[in-house]
């Protein structure tokens, strides 16, 4: 990243939380990408048109994300940002465009298929496992790479002993990472909203992603909540080398963390570009800024 002029404006002071490295071991064992193409995109979403009836929720929509990298989408509400990311991770299919992932086509991919090639996500309106404990809903997220089947499970072979401890190490590692030990053994929900937030997260997480599609991870929250997200986030990218998408309404946020920003208005992109060139751009203040 740092050999990026354009990825230098970021206001971030270098603190890695602790926890994470369990993660990042599995990580590293893994396949390495595919490798990308010339302009370095990981993921790219091209000419995407996307409707509901009369309704045109994106329109000729391109977007890419590329290795190391913060992307942030913003936009006024409606303007077609969660279904930008709904078509990106299967969740939606475009009537029109294609998605390529690793220089893969995964355009008509189920939503399940594109998160184990390691796409995944968090939710706008939160999606959790509300009567599972925290540290139980982060396992769910290690389901791809469990090694023992229920039967083995009930009859706990020493093997099976062994991994179920594994991936419960694994799982104490977000936790620690995400500054929930101390409700690590509470039910999920009974738990505040900025809590939740960062379980999903940490499910997120437990998948080994290459790519982190967050939408808007810091809706509801309090100043210092934001600020622990955006630290976590920052965290994510810089020490797992992940590349976050985020969808999110605090500019102040955006403007500090983000390389890149795309500005989507009525379901149309009308801008792209580094914070410092989109916060000045006359577009981009008229449909969503503000002269203020």
């Amino acid at each position: 990243m740092a050999g990026n002029p354009q990825q230098m404006n970021k206001k971030r002071e270098q603190r890695y939380s602790y926890g994470l490295s369990l993660l990042r071991e599995c990580m590293e064992k893994k396949p390495g990408p595919l490798p990308a193409s010339g302009d370095q995109a990981l993921l790219k979403a091209e000419k995407i048109s996307l409707s509901f009836g009369k309704l045109q929720a994106l329109s000729q929509v391109d977007v890419d994300i590329r290795e190391g990298e913060i992307l942030a989408i913003i936009g006024p509400n409606g303007a077609g940002k969660t279904s930008l990311l709904n078509v990106i991770s299967g969740f939606y299919r475009a009537q029109e465009g294609e998605v390529f992932f690793q220089g893969k086509r995964i355009t008509g991919l189920r939503s399940n298929r594109i998160a184990e090639l390691g796409m995944c996500r968090t939710f706008q309106n939160i999606a959790l496992y509300n009567g599972l404990t925290v540290i139980d809903n982060i396992i769910a997220g290690r389901h791809p790479y469990i090694r023992y089947n229920f039967l083995a499970g009930m009859i706990y072979f020493p093997w099976a002993h062994r991994e179920e401890a594994r991936q419960r190490a694994i799982a104490e590692d977000i936790i620690d990472f995400l500054e929930l030990e101390h409700v690590r053994g509470a039910v999920v929900g009974t738990l505040a909203y900025g809590l939740r937030k960062r379980v999903e997260l940490g499910r997120a997480l437990a998948l080994e992603p290459r790519v982190l599609l967050l939408d808007e991870p810091m809706a509801g929250m309090n100043l210092d909540e934001k600020e622990d997200m955006a630290r976590f986030i920052i965290d994510i990218n810089e020490f797992l080398n992940i590349p976050v998408v985020l969808i999110e309404h605090d500019m102040g946020v955006v403007m500090d963390i983000a390389d890149r920003i795309v500005v989507l208005d009525f379901g149309y992109k009308i801008a792209e570009g580094i914070p410092e060139r989109i916060k000045k751009d006359p577009r981009v203040i008229a449909a969503y800024l503000g002269e203020g």
